[in-house]
């Protein structure tokens, strides 16, 4: 098999790294190999520990060739949400030459794009993406693909995506230390919810909640464009240490308990099956409940989604045609597109990749890595050169000092002292009749929503 035709996803999660070898075959993608690694290294989805999360890469990836059978050189690298701010930007040049106009080219399109990319970004942050939203020849707009086109003017507007730089440098030095390339960097809720999402979803709009192990990241499309994220600090890891401190027991059985056991609503649990737990300080294991341990992860789980329903009130997130998707790790237990439903309007649909060997959601975002690269058209891929990271070359003085900034960004997370999530019945019944908002026209809502998310 051509290397060439292969597509590698590299999805760097808190809890697991997953490598996913595709095979584009006229234009389609199959899955041929995945490769499974537990994390080390990373705080709340980002890279707080270099040396460790390469190590961790290189195991999944090892993994992922075996499996396919291949030797896997370049990765298309997944980037967190967080801390990425988005802003409408715009850029024009002149084609004419002598008062002549002339043929669009590719070198057309790189200087344009330049253009857009002359922002005051602060020092701290870099460009992590530029997604064209349309080109204007002469005044006519719309346009997908300038070249070829006769003009005097080429002009172009754009979304740019921005992040910090401690980010893309601490994941680019990982996989480079692991001993592989960079085809391209990816900012995974673009990635997923351009291609995850059917033509309907993403134009209309669509929320997507990506279930996370140590964080769970929101965004909103809307008329084909990312409008809006928001990453909250709690994901999948968090109910299992609330399993492990109110049922006394070690994360390791916690965290089989939810995968084995776990229900995200309490209503859909056997009040009467009993389970065994290795409580820490007692010979004999002692028996719970299923529907207590439901209990007990429904608790976390509401706080989850009514952060993310009081944020989407926030910004007056009108209900959208699309609903709600929900995919991530998180998205697997059982029970949580029923909880979702008590605050989230519309349809809610859990996404797995319909692929034999990857149907899980927890595979979704590497799965959209691929699929993302295999659907780039050459304006694409013209634009991607010119924001392209230049490699990173530093003394080792330097390097640990990166090393120290990713733990600084981190810390105002890793201060957050967690507590077990508990409510009483009276309480979760409160929970479940969420109040509305005063009702306005879909129209006005909507816009008014789009209209405040770039900042």
């Amino acid at each position: 098999m051509d290397n060439s035709e292969v597509l590698v996803g590299l999805d760097i999660g808190t809890t697991s790294i997953k490598a996913l070898v595709c095979e584009n075959v006229k234009g389609q993608l199959k899955v041929v190999g995945v490769g499974v690694a537990p994390s080390i290294g990373l705080n709340h989805g980002v890279i707080v520990d270099i040396d460790k999360t390469a190590h961790a890469i290189s195991q999944a990836v090892a993994k992922a060739e075996e499996k396919s059978n291949l030797s896997i050189k370049k990765l298309i690298v997944g980037l967190p949400a967080n801390y990425l701010q988005m802003q409408k930007v715009h850029g024009m040049i002149t084609i004419a030459s002598q008062g002549q106009s002339r043929e669009i080219v590719n070198s057309d399109v790189n200087d344009v794009a330049r253009e857009t990319l002359t922002q005051n970004i602060p020092p701290e942050r870099t460009v992590l993406d530029l997604i064209p939203t349309e080109f204007s020849v002469d005044g006519f707009g719309g346009i997908k693909d300038p070249r070829g086109m006769v003009s005097v003017r080429l002009e172009m507007k754009a979304t740019l995506y921005t992040g910090p730089k401690t980010i893309i440098h601490n994941t680019k030095k990982a996989v480079q230390r692991a001993g592989y390339e960079i085809k391209d960097f990816v900012i995974e809720p673009i990635a997923t919810d351009f291609n995850l999402l059917n033509d309907g979803e993403q134009d209309f709009g669509t929320v997507v909640i990506d279930l996370g192990g140590g964080q769970t990241t929101t965004s909103i499309i809307h008329d084909h464009q990312l409008k809006y994220t928001f990453v909250d600090p709690e994901g999948g890891q968090y109910v299992t240490k609330d399993i492990s401190t109110v049922l006394n027991t070690s994360l390791k059985n916690a965290e089989q308990l939810k995968l084995n056991h776990g229900y995200a609503d309490h209503t859909l649990a056997d009040e009467e099956a009993e389970i065994n737990v290795n409580v820490v300080g007692k010979n004999e294991p002692v028996q719970f409940t299923e529907e207590y341990l439901a209990e007990v992860i429904e608790a976390r789980m509401r706080q989850i989604f009514e952060r993310i329903h009081q944020r989407l009130e926030s910004i007056h997130a009108p209900e959208l045609p699309g609903g709600v998707t929900i995919i991530g790790g998180g998205a697997a237990m059982p029970g949580v597109k029923e909880l979702a439903q008590q605050y989230f309007a519309g349809r809610i649909k859990i996404y797995a990749p319909e692929q034999m060997g990857i149907r899980h959601p927890g595979y979704a975002a590497g799965l959209a890595l691929a699929m993302y690269e295999s659907q780039l058209s050459d304006v694409d891929k013209l634009i991607k050169q010119t924001i392209q990271q230049p490699d990173i070359i530093e003394s080792p003085r330097e390097d640990e000092k990166s090393a120290d900034g990713g733990r600084q960004m981190v810390h105002q997370w890793s201060n957050k002292q967690t507590q077990p999530a508990r409510e009483t019945n009276h309480s979760r019944q409160e929970k479940r009749s969420t109040p509305k908002k005063e009702k306005h026209s879909f129209g006005n809502r909507l816009k008014g929503m789009f209209d405040n998310l770039f900042d």
